[in-house]
């Protein structure tokens, strides 16, 4: 294990820390990198906050789980908390990505610039459709998945994205796990199952359009 990977496992213990508040570092990451942009250096918990409906206690109760980052009349410096956010996240260290299923959402993954700004890179992508197999899409080849331990191995790849048919997404991530993966992000509009040790996040854009109609139903028939 490298000194690198070693601090971060010795200084933050996974299962101490809230999903959400996991999930709300991603968001003060974007916000942070957007305030940036927009050329300010510092900012407050107050400001952070507030742009993203959390309470600016909140926002100093999250970052405190991994140290103290806030200066005595400044605030935050952004650039100092973005690189420590990162750090956390682990998404300094930068990740070769796989993709799985090169269809109309792989298709559009793979041309999402968005993934490299924040420290990810598609590194190979698989399908079954022979006539799909030796392409190059957005730079990335596209594999056999008769191919997908040798591809991993060559990569480093410990981290992969499942973007296949609802019918063969448990038989995908099955044969990920075998080949060694450490995390899946999963697209597919069905629950697959992994062992404990393999992190998973399911994306279903269909339930988040759902939560969505519900608000507004239920909003309008309140009125």
């Amino acid at each position: 294990m490298s000194r690198a990977k070693k601090n971060r496992a010795e200084s933050i213990d996974p299962q101490s820390i809230p999903k959400a508040v996991v999930n709300r570092l991603s968001l003060y990451l974007r916000e942070l990198q957007h305030v940036v942009r927009s050329g300010r250096e510092t900012t407050s918990s107050s400001r952070l906050g507030s742009r993203l409906g959390f309470t600016d206690a909140q926002v100093r109760k999250d970052l405190a789980y991994f140290g103290q980052f806030g200066h005595p009349g400044v605030g935050y410096r952004c650039q100092e908390l973005i690189e420590a956010i990162r750090r956390i996240l682990g998404t300094d260290l930068g990740w070769p990505v796989a993709l799985i299923g090169v269809g109309n959402l792989g298709r559009a993954l793979l041309g999402y610039r968005g993934f490299n700004r924040q420290g990810f890179r598609i590194t190979a992508a698989f399908d079954v459709e022979q006539a799909k197999v030796g392409a190059q899409i957005e730079g990335v080849e596209v594999y056999h998945l008769d191919q997908l331990e040798q591809v991993l191995l060559k990569h480093a790849i410990r981290v992969a994205v499942i973007t296949v048919p609802a019918t063969a997404a448990q038989e995908v991530a099955d044969r990920l796990v075998d080949c060694g993966i450490e995390g899946v992000v999963n697209f597919a509009p069905v629950t697959i199952s992994l062992p404990d040790s393999v992190s998973l996040v399911g994306v279903d854009l269909a339930i988040e359009l759902e939560q969505i109609t519900f608000s507004v139903v239920n909003r309008t028939n309140s009125r």
